[in-house]
């Protein structure tokens, strides 16, 4: 058996194994990371055979962690990063170039297109109707986009939201709002099986989706890195958020926004940013919390969006995409079904 992870923001853990009376066998880790000392991966290959295969990754990071001798140094990877290798290989998990991907970047949709256009698509690839897919979203209007599990009173200032030209809509996937002005924000959606992510916890999966993200703004000179649980960061501030919804065909949808530009007023006069939030993220100012791209690299929107489709087709051998007129078709009749009525805008009061 073999696993791959490659570790956000560090190197790849390549793991071959074997199964023997319920028992891994055969084990050797190797990758690009860097070890000290030489002989601890010894130690760690020593450590993991034998470990029931029904093992955790806390499990099996424990183990190698107990294994290795004092001083030692682990650079680009982590116990945890062992386990999470193991596990994907236990559970025969695919790797990214093991997909044929498409890059979908159409004409701007309205936020209520979009977010079904989201919905469609993933259930497209879980039911193996479409390629798993990157999607660049464009939209022809100012919105706040809410999670699907948001109370919309305590998230959104109506007056506030009027006064500036958003419309409020609801997403399927959780997570905190988003203020989505037009030519303001970039957004993409990946619609990938359920397969991808196999032997990787939720939280783990939000890093390994969007890793590719992170080593494209790095070189455009970002420090990116990621803040578990969804944010995408910078020294200087958070860049955009991630949110996620999988579906029971087995479509898993993980989207995330990066501000490219952003008014700290207008922010927090169309969203309800609550003391307690900021005072959890150790600041007092919603505003000063975001670093947007354009300040960062002074590039147009333009630009940052083809380094991105630039990034992800060298790495996983992307092909460019379309959607079909039967998906359009499908998203517009969800819009008047779902995204445009009350009753799914209010489901959370």
């Amino acid at each position: 058996m073999h696993g791959e992870y490659k570790v956000p923001g560090g190197k790849l853990v390549v793991v071959d194994l074997e199964e023997r009376d319920g028992r891994i066998a055969d084990f050797h880790l190797a990758g690009d990371f860097f070890l000290e000392p030489d002989d601890a991966l010894a130690d760690i290959d020593a450590a993991v055979n034998g470990l029931p295969i029904e093992a955790d990754v806390a499990a099996i990071a424990a183990a190698v962690r107990s294994a290795l001798p004092d001083g030692a140094q682990l650079l680009g990877f982590t116990p945890e990063a062992v386990g999470t290798a193991v596990r994907r290989a236990l559970v025969t998990a695919p790797g990214w170039r093991d997909f044929d991907w498409e890059i979908v970047h159409e004409k701007p949709v309205s936020p209520r297109m979009n977010l079904a256009l989201d919905e469609v698509l993933t259930g497209r690839v879980g039911d193996g109707r479409r390629r798993p897919t990157l999607r660049i979203w464009e939209w022809d209007e100012n919105a706040v986009v809410i999670g699907s599990f948001q109370s919309l009173r305590n998230e959104v200032d109506p007056d506030g939201a009027a006064a500036h030209g958003y419309d409020v809509v609801r997403r399927i996937s959780g997570g905190g709002a988003m203020l989505m002005g037009a030519n303001s924000i970039v957004t993409y959606s990946l619609y990938v099986p359920a397969s991808l992510v196999a032997g990787l916890t939720f939280a783990d999966s939000y890093a390994f989706l969007d890793d590719w993200v992170l080593q494209a703004l790095r070189s455009l000179g970002i420090e990116a890195t990621y803040q578990p649980l969804n944010d995408i960061a910078s020294p200087q501030g958070k860049i955009g958020g991630a949110a996620q919804k999988r579906l029971a065909n087995g479509g898993v949808l993980h989207h995330a926004t990066l501000s490219y530009d952003m008014d700290g007023e207008v922010m927090t006069e169309v969203l309800r940013i609550g003391r307690e939030k900021l005072s959890d993220k150790g600041t007092t100012s919603a505003a000063k919390r975001v670093d947007p791209l354009r300040r960062q690299t002074g590039l147009p929107r333009e630009a940052i969006i083809a380094k991105l489709e630039e990034t992800f087709a060298n790495l996983y051998g992307a092909v460019p995409g379309h959607i079909t007129d039967d998906e359009y078709a499908e998203a517009e009749a969800l819009v008047a079904s779902k995204f445009a009525t009350d009753a799914w805008l209010r489901r959370v009061p």
